[in-house]
């Protein structure tokens, strides 16, 4: 797949992972019922111990990851902006992991919005490997190497060359 065709799938992801978070967010603050077609297990979600971490929601934990992903990935394609964006979704990924588990495991609940961020953060992490692996395999665009000469360098002519006097 093209470099540039992919950053633009990724950011369109991560503009989608935005707007789902946003949204969760704004779910928490307002203390309003999520849209669930499976019945009240977004609700029983939002509401458990696990959807706050240290009184922070974890939809806005979210919403502050997928921007930080987001502003990788508008960054100038260098090295670092890939490394950058790397980091964010192996952070988003595990964290999301982490969360689906207490779904399935403590919660006994799955909450669509929070499976369809998984989704967005499994993709991003697959792309952003991708991306990075890409980038490394290219040619690196550092010029000509330099070509050592066998003359001798040529001598500066007497007027071109400044003296202590000025």
């Amino acid at each position: 797949m093209n470099a540039v065709i992919l950053r633009r799938v990724m950011i369109g992801l991560t503009v989608l992972g935005v707007a789902l978070a946003a949204y969760l967010t704004y779910v928490h603050y307002a203390g309003i019922k999520p849209v669930c077609t499976a019945g009240a297990s977004c609700l029983k979600v939002q509401s458990s111990q696990w959807a706050l971490l240290d009184g922070v929601p974890v939809a806005l934990i979210g919403l502050i990851g997928y921007v930080g992903i987001l502003g990788s990935l508008l960054a100038p394609d260098r090295e670092e902006a890939r490394l950058a964006t790397l980091g964010l979704t192996l952070i988003g990924f595990g964290f999301s992991a982490y969360l689906t588990y207490r779904e399935l495991f403590s919660i006994h609940a799955v909450c669509e919005e929070c499976a369809t961020s998984a989704v967005f953060l499994t993709l991003l992490l697959v792309g952003a490997v991708t991306r990075y692996l890409i980038a490394s395999d290219a040619p690196r665009a550092t010029g000509p190497e330099p070509v050592a000469s066998t003359e001798p360098a040529a001598k500066a002519p007497a007027s071109a060359t400044l003296s202590a006097d000025g």
